[in-house]
């Protein structure tokens, strides 16, 4: 992926409504929104969950894998996926679901889609490419997500110096707002710039206590190193995002949540350090989520020598409405992205 400022948040207000439509699968509990209240409070009724099946956990596993008739079990070399790590909590989301999420800020219109568009047309927008997911594997449905920027990296200091804007708070109640109508997920995504995991993610726990509510991490964004953001390709430790793994894990023990996802991006061998670290826990699914720009050929690759091969738990995979169809190339499409080994269970678009 080709870094821009473009990226960056620039100044700038959007403002918008939002309508409630058919969704594709509920959650395993029910969120209402408060209409006496002017900001986006969810009130939760927690269902409870039956145990978690792990031989039906293991077999979704082995179909995600997606090993192709080639692999067989004489085989000398064993494959990477699945992998094995510690089952989840019940009521876990993965890998029984997929997610489809929409990216962006509502401040800019270069960042993503939640920008470009009103809410309305947003939700309809997710809404159709939710369906075309749904009809590309029927076996697995999905659960609609407004992955929303709440952190934003800046090509300046800014007010505290750190090259990082945090959100304000009617800007992700705004975006939750619109994950509670169609009963979806709200994704919460981070860029430190110059300040650290362990400083914006205790920032968003009003956020992250609510169940509905998830986490990502952009590496690419965080300058550890002094650099201005944009002007290289920044990096995350495994104990950055383990940190972020305990942190959320903590919340779904205090709050009685199901277990929580954690989604990292990455497009580069650099930008997540020490991946075998990487300690995935019953409170908290881990996704890997491959997010490069480019032709189907390019972005294949990058998945398989970033993803693929350096696995952690659960991946996911980037498409860009501009930026994949430029230059006589085009958008993947569901079926394009299913065959790929391990097929994964976040998709975003941005």
């Amino acid at each position: 992926m080709r870094l821009s400022k473009e990226y960056l948040l620039p100044a700038g207000i959007l403002l918008g409504v939002t309508i409630a439509f058919f969704v594709i699968v509920k959650l395993p509990y029910t969120v209402a929104i408060d209409p006496s209240s002017t900001s986006t409070v969810a009130i939760v009724k927690k269902l409870e969950y039956p145990p978690l099946d792990k031989a039906a956990y293991d077999a979704k596993l082995l179909e995600l894998a997606n090993l192709g008739p080639a692999a067989t079990s004489t085989s000398s070399t064993p494959s990477l996926w699945p992998v094995k790590t510690v089952f989840p909590n019940p009521g876990a989301i993965l890998p029984f679901k997929r997610i489809v999420a929409y990216y962006g800020n509502f401040y800019s219109k270069q960042m993503g889609v939640l920008g470009e568009y009103p809410p309305d047309q947003v939700l309809q927008m997710l809404q159709a490419t939710a369906s075309e997911w749904q009809i590309a594997d029927p076996t697995t449905p999905v659960i609609p997500a407004i992955d929303y920027i709440a952190v934003a990296a800046q090509n300046n200091p800014g007010p505290n110096g750190l090259y990082s804007l945090r959100m304000p708070p009617d800007q992700i109640d705004k975006a939750l707002n619109m994950a509670n109508q169609v009963n979806g997920l709200l994704v919460l995504d981070v860029q430190v710039g110059q300040s650290t995991v362990e400083t914006e993610v205790p920032l968003l726990k009003q956020y992250l206590q609510q169940p509905n509510v998830e986490l990502a991490l952009d590496p690419e964004f965080a300058m550890y190193d002094g650099h201005v953001p944009g002007t290289v390709i920044g990096s995350l430790d495994a104990t950055d995002i383990n940190f972020a793994v305990g942190y959320l894990a903590k919340i779904v023990q205090e709050y009685n949540l199901p277990p929580k996802i954690l989604i990292v991006h990455r497009f580069t061998q650099a930008m997540v350090k020490n991946y075998q670290d990487i300690k995935p826990l019953s409170e908290v699914e881990i996704v890997m989520d491959m997010d490069g720009f480019g032709p189907p050929q390019m972005k294949i690759k990058t998945y398989k020598d970033f993803i693929a091969s350096e696995p952690v738990q659960f991946t996911g995979f980037k498409l860009f409405f501009k930026n994949d169809a430029k230059n006589g190339s085009h958008l993947m499409t569901p079926q394009e992205v299913l065959k790929l080994s391990p097929r994964p269970s976040f998709i975003q678009y941005q």
